[in-house]
């Protein structure tokens, strides 16, 4: 009896020789040398970075004054934040793509640009935002979830969907502003049991941090010695917020 033979990774490297990928962003073919990635190095490189300095608590940019208005008023239990970049046009592509049109995969190319991550220097227990039971439904997976997935395979750190859940359905938050935003997530979260040690959220946008901060509630107040939160990239904030 002849040897069985995988040709799983030749039908692969023959697919990528006669279908080579296209970023996803700019439609341009893929290289190898970037793997399986679904958004190129050339659109990587283009996501601008939040630039220091900063703040040590949101992780923004801090005004030639050096004080910083826009987590003032986040509660104690969300200790820090950090976002790799700002939500300008191609980052915009990439998350659109990731949460509307079911290619999850970038969430690999995301995790890759948002490297390295300060929060996340040492292996760390992630835990991503859930979703709600509609939400979940229509998109089929929970980019958040996926983002922590990520970045656990390249940082070693280890990923709990089980100490986070979303208690009720809340609307969407794209056009609230900041106050409606705090009172739309309020105790939307619980803890499913006791939490322990530090742990770190991982959502995808950072705007006005009223998800974050809830979540940060419900775990500290599960026992979590300390809440962190990790996203890949931050929304610019209205003027209101910065004063």
């Amino acid at each position: 009896m002849l040897p069985s033979i995988d040709l799983g990774p030749l039908l692969t490297a023959l697919e990528r020789a006669l279908l080579p990928p296209q970023c996803l962003t700019c439609d341009a073919p893929v290289p190898r040398s970037d793997g399986e990635a679904l958004v190129c190095g050339v659109c990587r490189s283009r996501w601008r970075r939040v630039a220091p300095p900063h703040c040590a608590r949101c992780g923004g940019t801090l005004p030639p004054e050096g004080s910083c208005g826009f987590c003032a008023d986040w509660p104690d239990a969300l200790a820090a934040v950090w976002a790799a970049v700002w939500l300008d046009e191609g980052a915009r592509q990439a998350m659109h793509r990731l949460k509307y049109d079911g290619w999850w995969r970038v969430s690999e190319a995301v995790a890759i640009g948002m490297q390295p991550v300060p929060l996340l220097r040492v292996p760390s227990v992630l835990v991503p935002i859930p979703l709600g039971r509609r939400r979940l439904r229509t998109r089929g997976y929970n980019q958040a979830e996926r983002l922590a997935a990520a970045l656990a395979r390249l940082g070693g750190h280890e990923v709990r969907t089980d100490l986070l859940v979303r208690r009720r359905e809340t609307g969407t938050q794209t056009k609230l502003t900041p106050e409606a935003r705090r009172v739309n997530v309020s105790r939307a979260f619980e803890a499913a049991g006791r939490v322990e040690g530090r742990v770190v959220l991982v959502d995808d946008v950072l705007t006005t941090g009223a998800t974050l901060a809830e979540a940060a509630l419900a775990l500290a107040g599960a026992g979590a010695a300390r809440v962190d939160a990790v996203t890949f990239a931050r929304a610019r904030p209205p003027a209101t917020m910065l004063a």
